[in-house]
């Protein structure tokens, strides 16, 4: 699905769930975004990978919404998993003193 300038696609395949974000992550598109990883939380998955490797660009709202899904994941036995962004993106997590709060993949 196409939300606005973010592309999202999101698919299940066994245990493992799978977000996909291209594009802008913003603060049109963040409450889409939102919903789609909270319907996938309250499944049975055992691992839920947000890639963030295909976004250009994140404002505050972007930020915070995968803050808040870090957190949501420690208290529900760390399912989730981050997959780094483009250098620009990083940077902005770098920059906010996020990026080590974070828990890349590598």
């Amino acid at each position: 699905m196409q939300l606005g300038r973010l592309e999202m696609c999101s698919e299940r395949d066994g245990d493992v769930h799978a977000i996909d974000l291209r594009g802008e992550l913003d603060l049109r598109n963040a409450d889409d975004v939102e919903r789609e990883l909270t319907r996938v939380e309250a499944t049975d998955v055992r691992s839920i990978i947000l890639d963030l490797s295909g976004l250009t660009f994140v404002d505050s709202t972007g930020i915070r919404l995968v803050l808040q899904a870090q957190q949501r994941s420690q208290r529900d036995g760390n399912r989730l998993v981050l997959l780094r962004a483009t250098a620009n993106v990083q940077r902005v997590f770098a920059m906010t003193g996020i990026e080590d709060m974070l828990a890349f993949a590598d």
